[in-house]
């Protein structure tokens, strides 16, 4: 059984911390240099190129879709033995890859992997985090995608200067390896929730599949990395069209650095007062640093933009994610981390194909002035969609919180 206690830092807790790290480092390697592969290596259009990166997350919104459900049913570690194996499966596969249609293939497979994976060892941490340390206890283990974005493209661009595309594809199966040794290590065992909650997960219907209350937080997040995601995949170009091309390069390493910075602070603090403190700033913070971004021309604009962005949205992340893991009993907190992070992807799908139709019309300047006014309105859907219950049980005990989220 996953024990519940004050204690934080267990053994458990800093391997599957360090296994989501390395996930995350594999999937960076990857989406970082796809794109380029496929126009490079096999004669891909640009936009052909850009679908081998999107079908990715296709194939992981699909999986977590049915992973919720089949950890319930199979248990916490042999779904992240699934996802690790598979994925690790996946990696080695890219060195067979020789045309664009297995180039989709083995992308859409290798984001199924990580779909799996990832809701396997969010929903484990969920379990495994003291309920009086959940800010804190996520807010650490959610530093794995910064800290992966802080080293991933660096080391891409390293290896591709002085080597191949076989070499980062080795390098990402590595990873991948790693993560795959670290599960024997894992001391958890399923929780047992008797006859009649089994029955109850094993159906498949749509309550098994999407957990229904934990939309209209997920949905939030939805925007926010919709918006997001048009720093990722437009800034760099964005970068070059405003002549600020080498404050871009140190973008993500400001917000890297801020996000290691603060992000244990934040985890304290939401614990200690609540989410609505946090989450009206960092909705405001978010959105002032989009309205930046659009705004920037000088260097020390755009990296202000980057602190204002980091801790914007890494309290919005932290927060929203500590929210559905309360919201939720025990036993369906599989399909709310799934929900979640299905949520998550999709709003990271879209928010390019969003940013692309705008950029034509209006310009970069002006799909993120529309980033930032998306931004600013998740005020609004916070407050009615979540912040207003939130604020009238703030006072009550945790477990009474998360029986009024019912």
């Amino acid at each position: 059984m996953i024990k519940i206690g004050a204690k934080l830092w267990t053994r458990s807790y800093i391997i599957v911390t360090l296994i989501n790290f390395l996930i995350a480092l594999n999937f960076l390697f990857l989406i970082f240099m796809v794109s380029e592969y496929a126009m490079n290596i096999l004669g891909a259009s640009p936009g052909e190129a850009g679908f081998a990166a999107s079908i990715f997350i296709i194939g992981a919104v699909i999986a977590r879709l049915i992973t919720g459900i089949q950890i319930g049913r199979l248990g916490y570690k042999y779904m992240l033995w699934l996802g690790l194996l598979t994925g690790f499966a996946a990696t080695l596969a890219y060195f067979a890859v020789d045309r664009l249609a297995l180039l989709y293939i083995v992308r859409f497979f290798h984001g199924a992997t990580f779909g799996v994976a990832t809701t396997a060892a969010a929903t484990i941490v969920s379990g495994l985090v003291p309920d009086e340390r959940r800010g804190e206890g996520i807010g650490y283990f959610s530093l794995s995608q910064p800290l992966a974005t802080a080293v991933g493209p660096f080391l891409v661009i390293y290896l591709s200067r002085h080597g191949s595309y076989a070499i980062i594809f080795a390098f990402a199966a590595i990873v991948s390896g790693i993560a795959l040794l670290m599960v024997p290590f894992l001391s958890i065992r399923n929780l047992k929730y008797g006859a009649e909650k089994t029955k109850a997960m094993a159906r498949i219907n749509l309550a098994n599949l999407i957990e229904r209350k934990v939309v209209p937080v997920a949905f939030i997040c939805l925007l926010v990395f919709l918006c997001n995601s048009s720093i990722v995949s437009f800034l760099k170009v964005y970068a070059k069209e405003i002549g600020l091309v080498e404050a871009a390069g140190f973008f993500y390493v400001v917000y890297a650095a801020v996000v290691l910075i603060t992000r244990p602070f934040i985890g304290r603090l939401l614990d200690a007062k609540g989410e609505n403190v946090i989450m009206y700033p960092a909705i405001m913070l978010m959105a002032a640093g989009m309205f930046l971004v659009a705004r920037s021309d000088q260097g020390h604009m755009l990296l202000l933009a980057a602190v204002l962005l980091a801790v914007g949205v890494g309290s919005i992340q932290i927060s929203t994610q500590t929210i559905v893991v309360k919201m939720v009993p025990r036993h369906r907190l599989g399909v709310a981390n799934s929900s979640y992070l299905m949520f998550y992807d999709i709003g990271h799908g879209i928010g390019p194909v969003t940013a692309g139709f705008l950029i034509p019309h209006i310009g970069y300047r002006g799909m993120y002035s529309v980033m930032a006014l998306i931004s600013l309105s998740c005020i609004l859907f916070y407050y009615f969609l979540h912040g207003k219950k939130a604020a009238r049980l703030a006072h009550l005990p945790v477990e009474v919180q998360a029986r009024g989220e019912s």
